[in-house]
């Protein structure tokens, strides 16, 4: 079974206010990319992927004039994606939701949130936690909580699944360096925050013996940022459940840095940064994983992130190549698991 996690730059700018996809020459949300190109390379890069379950993050956006699941499936059946049914879970703001699209005949999936516990409610609800060591509780949500899944396979076996798009640490728009101090350690500490209730209910399927997946864009990386010693470990290490016994641990070797000085640093985004002449250089980072409990790791499973220029046979098909610019700012990140 493959399962992959894809934030596609806002998908919900390919459809009109009704939901109707918009294959035009109008310019897409993505830099110089027309709506017509970013929709065709998205049909070649969900083609070329063909998991059986994708994670999309910033998902077309859910309100009262056009919904996410026809919207999705509209979109699959456009390009004849076997990957044809949708789901969605709790709603959110934003314009970027948090859904599933999957093979109906390889799996069957359920929205499935649990009602947690007081440290680790559900997903649509808040948690209280000291963020900045003053005694007093703050209060926390996910602005886009996260979408816990049930998959069932056609041998009876169940998965849990739980699709994140976690806060991002950046001060975006924050020009004055105080500020931008100031905003980018309060991010952080919301971002850490959502990473601790997301572990917590990650030790609750640990503890129930659940096969599980945990995936999508964690806004975090190895080594991402100069706050990450400020504050011990990063969200990641968090969520992943570093230094604890390799059984309460989650995986994907995307997560650690490569030491070796010579050796390339796995990345799943490309940014482009302009500059005050008027130039700029692209960025690249390590945001999106697809984490497995220890069980989902006994049968040696193959991660693969599908990136440009660093995946070989993405490099060597062009078509595939100028696809995965063309579709979106970050690359898809898929594993192969035996059940």
């Amino acid at each position: 079974m493959r399962i992959a996690t894809y934030n596609v730059e806002w998908f919900t700018s390919l459809f009109d206010r009704r939901g109707r996809i918009l294959e035009d020459a109008e310019w897409s949300a993505r830099f110089q990319v027309t709506r017509a190109e970013q929709l065709g390379a998205l049909g070649i890069v969900f083609t070329a992927v063909d998991a059986d379950v994708f994670l999309i993050v910033e998902a077309p956006d859910e309100n009262r004039h056009r919904h996410t699941v026809p919207m999705l499936e509209s979109f699959a059946e456009k390009f004849g994606l076997r990957q044809r049914r949708a789901l969605i879970g709790f709603a959110n703001d934003t314009q970027q939701e948090i859904a599933l699209l999957y093979d109906p005949d390889k799996v069957s999936a359920v929205f499935d949130p649990q009602e947690g516990t007081e440290t680790a409610p559900r997903f649509d609800q808040s948690l209280k936690i000291d963020l900045d060591i003053d005694a007093t509780l703050d209060t926390v949500v996910f602005s886009k909580p996260p979408l816990e899944v049930a998959l069932s396979l056609p041998d009876g076996r169940k998965l849990r699944l739980i699709g994140v798009h976690i806060k991002s640490k950046a001060p975006h728009g924050e020009f004055d360096p105080a500020a931008e101090v100031r905003i980018a350690i309060e991010n952080r500490r919301k971002q850490l925050a959502q990473c601790i209730w997301l572990r917590r209910r990650i030790e609750g399927h640990l503890d129930a013996g659940d096969s599980l997946i945990v995936l999508g864009d964690f806004n975090d990386g190895p080594g991402l940022d100069e706050y990450e010693a400020l504050f011990g470990r990063s969200g990641l290490e968090i969520v992943l459940g570093e230094g604890q016994p390799p059984a309460r641990r989650m995986r994907d070797p995307h997560s650690r840095l490569h030491h070796r000085p010579t050796a390339a640093q796995p990345a799943s985004a490309r940014f482009y940064l302009p500059d005050a002449g008027g130039g700029g250089h692209f960025f690249s980072a390590m945001l999106d994983y697809v984490m497995l409990s220890p069980d989902l790791c006994a049968d040696a499973p193959a991660w693969r992130i599908w990136h440009p220029f660093d995946d070989p046979v993405c490099y060597k098909t062009p078509e595939l190549r100028e696809a995965l610019l063309q579709a979106s700012d970050h690359f898809p990140v898929s594993v192969d698991i035996s059940l």
